[in-house]
Formats: structure tokens, C-alpha cells, sequence
């Protein structure tokens, strides 16, 4: 083909492109369009508006408005104040604008964008009305301007967009846009700062009416990873802010906001918020509690200024330094106020330990874990041993008289009780029963009640040899491999999930999540993320691991991924040791599943890993036994904690959906294995069922479950 042939070629791909991108967003172009225009019509695009006579027939504004000049909030909409803008206020509106009408449709992005720009306008007006009648220079000042332009409208665009947009980023966008609005209003306190505010506020209350759903002001839940980003952002903006403000003083709704008085203390400042935002994106508790107690005293000097200014003006009048700094005080409370909340709110995501106290306590706990593995992988275990090796639990190891390990139980300390995870792990059931003992022993001279949850028939009756108490808590649902076939009319639903695997281009990985490419680990996350977002609780923990647990180079995961390297879901398997160390079966832990993604993939993943397993000699694969999904006897004595852990499960359920999971392993027809909680009396049982309820979800109450529980239900609303 002749050169020119295919430059023309490339040319005409490139503006079909073109027309097919505008023909999706024609609400945008025609607004861009409109604004180039009329730019040029009226020279503003290489003259500047604000020195036109033109700019007071245009621009919108308390004094427009009072002067009966009613069509500028609609004509100043397509203007800039000097050509310099229009660049950014055409491209910010090509960019906000065109997104929002992908996801929204023609219409209602221009139902959002019109009523957000008139909202911020005509509420700006109002509010600077109501205001400059008081004695607040800010509000008499901001009341005088005159502005122009589209901007409010196309953040209520966004805004009301972010309706269309699951968790967990349906939550940050709004967060951005809120904390954006709030910061530039009360650091700045320009006018379109106060129009900005105003609709981003309407778009997000108009976003779900006009999807058809009723708004509901709730707040997003965050998983420990997002906590730590959340906090140590802030912390960031108050030293850019620091910064900013030395550079380029403002005056604010509340005053004057300037830096501190010399370029060292700004910088020391800063840097104090950055090493904090260091350590708490670690999460570090010995950071957390610094931050706290910075934070804490922060808010209570802008309040004791605050107070002061109300109640003896007087005495602050002659202190000129300390009257010039009251609005700056204030102004930074309230930031360290908002701090202080994310600080509370997410106190649970920041229990890392620092310094030499983090260095014992990982040397003496490092020391423990590595000994309970090798004990695992010299002795072997359940298929709930592996579990008892993450790093959130303790390990009383059991030694003979010369120190050497005996064995070892993994467990957990919440209110008062010790709850051991699994059977002990020693090299045979006469040593397991001393262990046992041992473990009792040893925390019941410390005040502690001792319960074993998950547990084997043997440590059931060796409880019940000891006068103990037990309760089934779930049923395991184990898979036999060496004769596994997915034959027969029984296994159709399977076979279905792999054929349409094959179809659509879906293959099995299978590998140590750290191991994998970093676009495939950053999907897992996102995918995680976003089914923790979705759930209105925090991650669960104790027997139910995550993307922490699965980075451990002794599990393994199975992901299912297109033809693009998109994941579409995602399974851990913890091995399951026979003695001597041989992997002889896996444990399913994670299983996450992209949304409207590969419908069946948890079908392929489970059978895939299935198949790969049993071609490298696994004798066995476990489900797990679905937690508080339980069946119990009905006899009196163990009725109590049944009831709990019926009331827990079932508060759970539309969140988790334990009983719906425990349903859906019944398609790879396994055999079923009792798994019990044994404890010592009926007088322990409120205690034990408050500290399984810590142990899974470590912060929330049962209001907290209930409440989540009903906000599940009501699939015709979308949280704010």
C-alpha cells in the first residue's frame, strides 16, 4: 500500500474514534463547544473578561442578582475570567463532564451538572445574603464577587456519578470530593470555593434519585489497608497545607489562615506530619498514639482559643499575637478534629508495634511461630492447623523437662478468654492430651477461661474425659482427590463452569500470591478491598483469612484471569501437613469474586484447584467448615450459646453468607467431618460467645452486626 494510503487510513481511524467519543458525551461537547464559541464571539479567549464591561452582563453573583440581572447564572456558565483558564476549565470540563455522562447518560448528566451549578450559584447567593448582614468580614467581602464559569456543575456531575460506582470506590470518590469542597472553603474561602462545596453536596443526595434509588446517608466501610491510607493522606494535607499557606497566606470564612511565623517552624511542622504519615501507613500503634494525643491537643488549644475570643475578648485584645493567630488555631482544629476521627474510627487498623518493644515482641513471637511450624511440619495437623500460624495469634508451647518443644497450641485472648484454634499439634494422641492439660493449666492460674473452638472428635473427648462441655459449630466439608472425576449427571454444574471457562477465554493460575506479577497482586487487593467495602463491617479474622494471610509462601492461590490479565476471582489454599512435612491435603480460605465478572468462577476455581491438587498427589481438599453454621442438639445446657451463635450467624448472614456458602460446597458432594467448640461449664457461655464475636470481628457489637445486617437487605438503596 502507497505511504499516503495509509496515513489517510490512520487518519480516518482516528477521527471515526473521534465521532464516536462525541457522539457518547454530546451534553459535554455541546458545553465545551458552547464556551469555545462564544469566547470567541466576545474576544475573551485572548482578552480578559475581568477587565470587559461585559463581565458585569455576564457573571453570576450575590450583586448580580441583586440588580435584577436574573439570566447570569445561566450566561456566566460559559465564560473564563482570563484566557489563560479556558484551557483548564474546557479541559476539566471535557474530562469531568465526559466521565459523568458515560456513566450516568445524556439526561441526567444534565439534570445533575444544570441543578448542581444552579444549586452552588443560587446557594452561594443565598448563604453570603443571610451572612453579610452580621458582623463577618469574609461574608461581606466574598458577597462583592462576581464569578463565572461551569465548574460547580460539572463537580455535582461527578458526584452524582459516583451513585453508579460499587465499593470500594464509590466511598473514595466521595471522600475526595468532600474533603476537596471542605479544605478549599475553610483554608481559602473564595467564592466559587463556597459554590463548589454546595454542589458537590446536591450531586451526591441527586446521584441516586436519578439512578431511581432513595439516598441514604451512610457511612462507607474501609478495610485496614484503606484506614492506614486514609489517615496518613490527612496527615500529608496538613503539611502540603503548612506549606501552601507560608507561600500564599489566605483569608478564610474563620480569618486568616498564614503559616507559622519562620520557614523553620513550618518545616519542622511538616516534617512532624509526614514521619507520622509514614508510620501510620505502616500501621503502627506507637504512631497512632502519638498522632492521637497530637491531635487531641490540637483540637482542645483551637477550642480554648475559640472560647477565650467568645468569653473574654478583653483580655485577648491586649495579647495582639495571640488575637492574630485565634483564627489560625481554630482553622487547623478543625482539620485536627477530622484527623481525630479517622484516628478513632479506624483505631483497629493500627496495631502494628514500633521500636524496640515491635522488635521483642516479633523476635519472641517469630521465635514461637517458627517453632509451632516446625512442630506442624515434624508432627503434622488438622486441616485447621495452618490457620493457628498467622501472626494475630499466640502459641503455648508445651516442652519436656531438658526445653525441648513437645508440641503446641495456637490461640487467641479476647475478654477474659482464651479460645484455642484447632487441636493441639504433637506427634500423638498421648501427647496431645498433655498439651492439652499443659494449655489449661497454664491460663486458667492467669484468670483466663479456656475454650477450644473447631475441634476434632479427639479433643472432644478428651474434654468430655475431663468433665468438659462441647457443641458442634459447623460441619467441614472435605473433598477425597485420588478417585476425584467430575462424571455423572451430579457433577453437570461443575463440568458447565469449566467448558464456559474454556469458551470465554478464562484460565487457571495457580502460584504464591507474592510471587505473582504486580498487576495480578494489585487485583487481588482491589478485589478484596471491594468485598470488604461491600459488606458495612470490618474484615473478619480468627479463621477467616485475607490478601495478608495468602501472601504467606506457604499458601497458594488460584486465580482466574481473561485473555486481558484480568483477575475475576481468587482462591487461598493452606496446606495441610501429614508427619514429616509432606503437603498431604489444602484448606480453602479466601474465595473473592470480582463483580459481573465470570459468573461461575468460583465453580472453576474450586474445581480447577481440585484437579491441579490431585495431579500432584493430594490426598484431600477441605472447604472448611462454614463458621456459626451450625447445627446443634437442642440439648438444654448447650441451648444458650446456641442461641448466640445462632443470633451471630444470622445477623451475619445477608453480610457473609456462611449458611448461602455452606449450601453452595454441597455441588462438589463432599463428605462432612463434625467440627465442635468444647468448653469448661455453662457459666462460661456468655463470656465465650463475646469473645468469638471479638475474635471474628474484632471492634463491632452486635448492634453493629444488626445494623449492618438490615442496611444488607435494602438492595433498592445506595449508601452516600
Amino acid at each position: 500500500m502507497p505511504e499516503g494510503s495509509a496515513v489517510e487510513t490512520t487518519g480516518e481511524s482516528t477521527a471515526v474514534r473521534l465521532s464516536r467519543m462525541a457522539r457518547r458525551v454530546p451534553f459535554t461537547v455541546g458545553i465545551v463547544a458552547t464556551m469555545v464559541a462564544l469566547g470567541v464571539l466576545t474576544q475573551s479567549l485572548w482578552s480578559p473578561l475581568q477587565d470587559s464591561d461585559l463581565l458585569d452582563t455576564v457573571a453570576y453573583g450575590l450583586p448580580a442578582l441583586q440588580d435584577g440581572r436574573w439570566w447570569t447564572p445561566v450566561s456566566g456558565a460559559f465564560f473564563a475570567l482570563v484566557p489563560a483558564q479556558y484551557l483548564p476549565v474546557a479541559g476539566g470540563a471535557l474530562l469531568l463532564l465526559g466521565w459523568s455522562e458515560v456513566r450516568l447518560g445524556t439526561r441526567r448528566v444534565a439534570v445533575a451538572s444544570v441543578t448542581g451549578h444552579l444549586v452552588g450559584v443560587l446557594g452561594a447567593s443565598f448563604v453570603l445574603l443571610v451572612l453579610s448582614r452580621t458582623a463577618w468580614a469574609w461574608a461581606d467581602r466574598t458577597a462583592a464577587v462576581l464569578d463565572v464559569g461551569f465548574s460547580a456543575g460539572a463537580l455535582a456531575a461527578v458526584a452524582a456519578a459516583s451513585a453508579t460506582l460499587g465499593p470500594p470506590w464509590r466511598g473514595r470518590l466521595r471522600l475526595v470530593l468532600t474533603l476537596y469542597g471542605g479544605l478549599a472553603l475553610l483554608y481559602v474561602g473564595l467564592l466559587w470555593d463556597l459554590e463548589h462545596l454546595l454542589a458537590i453536596l446536591a450531586g451526591l443526595g441527586l446521584g441516586p434519585v436519578l439512578l431511581g434509588r432513595r439516598p441514604r446517608l451512610d457511612l462507607p466501610t474501609f478495610s485496614r489497608h484503606e484506614w492506614r491510607i486514609i489517615a496518613s493522606t490527612l496527615f500529608v494535607v496538613s503539611a502540603v497545607v503548612r506549606i501552601l499557606l507560608y507561600f500564599t497566606p489566605s483569608d478564610g470564612p474563620l480569618g486568616a489562615a498564614t503559616a507559622d511565623s519562620d520557614a523553620m517552624t513550618v518545616l519542622v511542622g511538616a516534617a512532624i506530619s509526614l514521619a507520622l504519615a509514614w508510620g501510620l501507613g505502616r500501621g503502627s500503634r506507637r504512631t497512632w498514639q502519638v498522632a492521637g494525643a497530637l491531635a487531641t491537643l490540637s483540637v482542645l488549644v483551637g477550642l480554648t482559643a475559640l472560647v477565650l475570643e467568645l468569653l473574654a475578648p478583653d483580655r485577648l485584645d491586649a495579647q495582639g499575637d495571640v488575637v492574630s493567630s485565634v483564627p489560625q488555631l481554630v482553622v487547623d482544629s478543625l482539620l485536627w478534629l477530622l484527623q481525630l476521627v479517622v484516628l478513632v474510627a479506624g483505631r483497629a487498623a493500627f496495631q502494628a508495634r514500633s521500636g524496640r518493644r515491635r522488635r521483642a515482641d516479633l523476635a519472641a513471637g517469630a521465635s514461637d511461630r517458627d517453632t509451632a511450624v516446625a512442630l506442624l511440619k515434624t508432627h503434622g495437623g488438622t486441616t485447621m492447623s495452618w490457620m493457628g500460624t498467622w501472626p494475630d495469634n499466640h502459641w503455648f508451647i508445651h516442652r519436656d523437662p531438658d526445653g525441648s518443644p513437645l508440641g503446641y497450641v495456637a490461640f487467641q485472648v479476647h475478654r477474659g478468654t482464651a479460645i484455642a484454634l484447632g487441636d493441639p499439634v504433637a506427634a500423638d494422641a498421648a501427647s496431645r492430651a498433655a498439651v492439652l492439660q499443659a494449655f489449661v493449666d497454664e491460663e486458667e492460674t492467669h484468670g483466663l477461661k479456656v475454650c477450644f473452638f473447631s475441634v476434632t472428635p479427639e479433643v472432644v473427648g478428651w474434654g468430655r474425659r475431663h468433665g468438659r462441655r462441647d457443641v458442634l459449630v459447623a460441619e467441614e466439608a472435605i473433598i477425597d482427590l485420588p478417585d476425584l472425576e467430575f462424571k455423572g449427571r451430579s457433577w453437570q454444574s461443575v463440568r458447565t463452569a469449566l467448558n464456559r471457562a474454556t469458551k470465554d477465554g478464562i484460565t487457571y493460575r495457580e502460584g504464591h500470591l507474592a510471587e505473582m506479577p504486580r498487576g495480578l497482586l494489585s487485583q487481588v487487593r482491589a478485589i478484596s478491598e471491594l468485598w470488604v467495602s461491600d459488606k458495612g463491617l470490618p474484615e473478619m479474622g480468627f479463621t477467616l483469612g485475607g490478601v495478608d494471610e495468602a501472601l504467606d509462601p506457604d499458601t497458594v492461590v488460584g486465580l482466574a484471569v481473561d485473555e486481558d490479565m484480568t483477575v475475576h476471582g481468587v482462591t487461598s489454599w493452606l496446606p495441610v501437613h501429614s508427619p514429616g512435612g509432606e503437603v498431604r491435603g489444602w484448606t480453602l480460605d479466601v474465595m473473592r469474586r470480582l463483580p459481573d465478572g465470570f459468573r461461575p468462577v468460583t465453580e472453576f476455581l474450586i474445581a480447577s484447584a481440585c484437579l491441579s491438587f490431585r495431579d500432584e498427589g493430594a490426598q484431600l481438599v477441605s472447604l472448611s467448615g462454614a463458621p456459626l453454621a451450625h447445627s446443634g442438639d437442642g440439648s438444654a445446657e448447650r441451648a444458650a450459646l446456641e442461641r448466640l451463635l445462632d443470633q451471630l450467624g444470622e445477623a451475619m448472614e445477608p453480610l457473609y453468607g456462611f449458611r448461602s456458602l455452606d449450601s453452595f460446597k454441597q455441588k462438589f458432594r463432599p463428605r462432612h467431618e463434625p467440627v465442635s467448640l468444647v468448653f469448661s461449664d455453662e457459666a462460661a457461655l456468655p463470656r465465650i460467645g463475646l469473645a468469638l464475636t471479638s475474635a471474628y470481628l474484632p471492634g463491632a457489637s452486635l448492634r453493629d452486626l444488626a445494623r449492618a445486617g438490615l442496611a444488607s437487605r435494602r438492595d433498592d438503596q445506595v449508601s452516600l
